[in-house]
């Protein structure tokens, strides 16, 4: 039996014995008028003021992404974003993007314009987090796990804060999204392996699906309030 899976970008055709079961996911519609549906997330948003708000001229404005592993669509997510925030009085040059890279490496020029879009690559200020850039790295204490906290210079600097994100069952951190566009997205790379370290990986509650009770998780909830952000877009 041949069966053709999704394999990165591209199609894997994949030989399986012929008592094989096949899966198929349910397929439904996307929405009818997405960038549509996204203004009015942004205007209507829960327990939160709308964007426009929260915005306004001379305020600088941070907006974190995730980076090539992960499927949010940035390219089509972001220039809502930024045409609501441009709407509110923010001047370009006051808007940051910042990938959240955590400890993975940085994208490739090619790279960012592909989970970007070339327009936005071109006309907006795009930074990259480094996880080992002592420099652009602020400490913000312990945990209550006693684990150290150092998140992203250019993050906490701004007077905004948007972060965006995507939502799934995360093998250990319960789901993913949410916090995690702070830890480990934007932290230091010891924040990192502590958070994700063989004793918080073991914890029986540590599995799909869960998050309350999950010491990883619930330090990332943790660390992200205590980073201070504005408003979120999963």
């Amino acid at each position: 039996m041949e069966v053709l899976l999704r394999y990165g970008r591209d199609d894997l055709l994949v030989n399986l014995p012929a008592q094989t079961d096949v899966i198929l996911p349910r397929t439904l519609p996307g929405l009818a008028d997405e960038p549509a549906a996204l203004r009015q997330a942004l205007r209507q948003p829960i327990q939160s003021p709308p964007l426009g708000e929260l915005v306004g001229p001379g305020k600088t404005v941070v907006i974190v992404h995730t980076d090539i592993t992960r499927a949010t669509p940035n390219e089509r997510i972001l220039p809502v974003i930024l045409a609501e925030i441009e709407a509110a009085g923010v001047a370009r040059e006051d808007i940051t993007l910042l990938n959240g890279l955590g400890t993975h490496r940085p994208q490739t020029d090619s790279e960012l314009r592909q989970l970007l879009g070339a327009e936005i690559v071109a006309n907006y200020r795009c930074l990259q987090h480094d996880c080992h850039d002592d420099d652009n790295l602020v400490s913000l204490g312990q945990t209550m796990l006693g684990h150290p906290v150092r998140l992203n210079r250019h993050y906490l600097a701004a007077d905004v804060k948007i972060l965006t994100g995507f939502i799934e069952p995360h093998f250990f951190a319960g789901f993913s999204g949410g916090p995690k566009a702070i830890l480990p997205s934007l932290a230091g790379v010891e924040s990192v392996f502590s958070n994700h370290s063989r004793h918080m990986i073991t914890h029986e509650q540590a599995r799909w699906g869960i998050t309350e009770g999950n010491p990883i998780w619930e330090e990332m909830r943790d660390v992200a309030l205590a980073s201070k952000p504005d408003f979120l877009l999963n």
